[in-house]
């Protein structure tokens, strides 16, 4: 479903507002402001490091 538009063909015919997408999509790229949705998942290397996570998660 989200695919779809994002394949639809898109027409601009009015010069002015082909530029003014155009530099509205640069402007975007310059600072894209993200932020993540979910915390970092941690790296657990050692045996005792995932016991301590598993302890925290089964409390």
């Amino acid at each position: 479903m989200a695919t779809s538009s994002i394949l639809t063909e898109l027409v601009i015919e009015d010069p002015k507002k082909a530029e003014a997408f155009i530099n509205a999509l640069e402007m975007s790229s310059q600072d894209p402001v993200c932020s993540p949705s979910a915390p970092s998942i941690p790296i657990l290397d050692s045996v005792e490091d995932i016991r301590r996570f598993l302890e925290r998660k089964n409390k």
